[in-house]
């Protein structure tokens, strides 16, 4: 039995995380009210004082847009993608604990048709992204120094409402709601990527894990198939079975304030890969809304 300490422990992700490695450990769930991750001495007081065996970092700042518009909330954006992963590395490092953290595809810029593989060099095009950049920069700075890790990059979560009223809701969430009460609705028929039910994501941590399949490092994971957020409300509205009428439109023609990338596919190359999206999708209604 392992101890494993779980950050933002009451996200959507960080839920399914405590489901799934509850199975013969001792787990410690921690959320924002629990743990300041931008916080070095308390990061290194609270863990030092628990000496997990495993940290889980699921905690991150993520509001694209609000990031790229208010120099505060970039601010704010730093000290939680950047600061934050740096003073968990530091702490794992200190009392022998393994470090999983997780980034996304925002990371890269987009340019590189046929999707992106773990050893591609980031390039990102947005404050966000930047700050995740960092953020792993932070931890594989330590890595030559006995650091033992593994950066999983994701993208497009969805899965059951978190616990915490202050997480973002996902695009299916948001998109289910509003086709339910009106007539038409405009969705970007760009920025193709991936979706990931986090679910699965947490499933595919513990398999990683557990069994090490590759070594320490950097893993891209996600529910296959690729679409456009257009092809998902599609998809997600015929699953539901709600008529409304989805028009697609062009990525210039909404007022977002972040450049998002054009083709941020992650490719997996070390493990199994997950079940399509569809499936997933079909799963999430079942269990949320249906």
């Amino acid at each position: 039995m392992a101890k494993i300490l779980i950050l933002g422990a009451k996200g959507n992700l960080g839920q399914q995380l405590q489901k799934v490695f509850a199975v013969n450990n001792e787990i410690i769930a921690w959320d924002r009210g629990e743990i300041d991750i931008s916080d070095q001495e308390l990061i290194l007081k609270k863990i030092s004082d628990i000496r997990p065996e495993l940290v889980i970092n699921a905690a991150a700042y993520n509001a694209v847009d609000k990031c790229e518009a208010d120099d505060q909330e970039y601010e704010l954006a730093k000290k939680v993608n950047i600061d934050g992963p740096k003073f968990l590395a530091q702490a794992c490092l200190k009392v022998d604990a393994i470090l999983i953290h997780y980034s996304t595809d925002y990371v890269f810029d987009g340019a590189k048709k046929g999707g992106y593989k773990e050893t591609d060099e980031p390039k990102p095009i947005n404050r966000y992204g930047k700050t995740k950049f960092h953020g792993e920069k932070k931890i594989l700075e330590l890595s030559g120094s006995g650091l033992k890790w593994y950066l999983i990059r994701t993208s497009k979560l969805f899965g059951a409402k978190a616990e915490n009223e202050m997480a973002k809701p996902s695009f299916f969430d948001i998109i289910l709601e509003q086709g339910r009460t009106k007539p038409s609705m405009e969705i970007v028929d760009e920025e193709i990527g991936c979706f990931t039910y986090t679910p699965d994501l947490a499933k595919a941590t513990r398999e990683l894990v557990d069994h090490n399949h590759d070594g320490y490092g950097i893993y891209h994971l996600t529910n296959s198939g690729s679409c456009t957020w257009y092809e998902a409300a599609l998809e997600l509205f015929n699953l539901a079975g709600v008529e409304i009428e989805v028009k697609p439109i062009a990525s210039d023609k909404l007022a977002r304030p972040a450049k998002r990338p054009k083709y941020s596919v992650l490719l997996n190359t070390k493990l199994a890969p997950l079940r399509g999206y569809r499936e997933a999708l079909k799963e999430y209604l079942k269990l949320n809304f249906i």
